[in-house]
């Protein structure tokens, strides 16, 4: 039997109180960032996505902006497992091959 843990934590006190406080700042600037990222994996999704979409439909794609490369698979896990043994540590963007690109229903 797995025993759990039980960690008090004071009323109105953070949880993760160790961890650095980001400024408005920073936060800010992570947000542009992430978003100008986005922004380049869909610039290649858009282009590439119409010629592949007809043999490959339904199937994922991981996306390395900074080179322009992506690789497809018909399971995620497997076209991630592709690029990271070429890209290990940059970070990938996974779409799927449809007309939004969205990998799951809501």
């Amino acid at each position: 039997m797995t025993r759990s843990l039980h960690r008090a934590v004071p009323p109105r006190q953070p949880i993760f109180a160790n961890l650095p406080r980001r400024n408005e700042t920073e936060i800010a600037q992570a947000l542009a960032e992430n978003q100008a990222f986005a922004e380049r994996c869909r610039e290649i999704f858009r282009r590439v996505a119409p010629d592949l979409m007809e043999q490959y439909r339904d199937w994922y794609i991981i996306i390395e902006p900074n080179s322009g490369e992506y690789f497809i698979a018909p399971d995620e896990m497997a076209a991630l497992r592709q690029a990271k043994e070429k890209y290990p540590t940059p970070d990938l963007y996974a779409m799927c091959l449809n007309e939004t690109g969205a990998c799951g229903r809501i």
